[in-house]
């Protein structure tokens, strides 16, 4: 064999190793971005069983009140929606209405003090802002993960495989402006 074979089968198996490991590494941060929102999914689950418990619980005080519960409810809805369907900028549409909505229904639970002394209220109260609290840190998370595989496929040389074998962006998963501001539920009360 000429040093010149050599030479050529050398460096085709670098590159078919090297792009080997390049399409590892993009799989592994599609992966990444997968799990990060299934942790996501889980929280929002958890909330999304705790609402009604919440709606229920106001309901028995808040009497007057009825349009703000309603649109928990909806706002409920829009995000379990948005979720199955695992559109980012409908969720992150859906989840700044939630969270005003519950806001709305926090502040107005400040001008009846039965409902703010009822343990389930608190109970519930303090479970949906450590959950609130736990999406913000996953939803961070999740986002750095988006970043990482966004800008990945994009690099070259990954660009080159990433065309090869169709990998795509994902959207980050963001709040509206005003979801930007303090969230901090359990202020309302004190």
């Amino acid at each position: 064999m000429s040093i010149g074979l050599i030479v050529f089968l050398a460096i085709c198996a670098f590159v078919l190793l090297y792009g080997v490991m390049i399409y590892n590494g993009l799989v592994s941060l599609k992966h990444a971005v997968s799990k990060h929102l299934s942790n996501i999914d889980v929280l929002l689950k958890q909330r999304h069983e705790e609402l009604p418990k919440l709606v229920a619980t106001c309901k028995q005080y808040m009497q007057y009140e009825q349009d703000t519960l309603e649109k928990v409810i909806k706002a409920r809805q829009q995000v379990a929606d948005a979720q199955a369907s695992h559109d980012m900028r409908a969720l992150g549409a859906a989840e700044t209405g939630l969270r005003a909505n519950l806001g709305s229904l926090f502040a107005l639970a400040e001008n009846y003090p039965e409902l703010k002394a009822n343990d389930s209220f608190q109970q519930l109260q303090s479970r949906i802002s450590q959950l609130e609290n736990a999406i913000a840190d996953r939803r961070e998370v999740y986002n750095e993960a988006v970043n990482n595989n966004n800008v990945r496929i994009e690099q070259f040389p990954d660009v080159l495989v990433a065309r090869w074998f169709n990998f795509k962006d994902f959207d980050l998963l963001e709040f509206s402006e005003e979801e930007t501001r303090d969230v901090n539920i359990g202020s309302l009360f004190k």
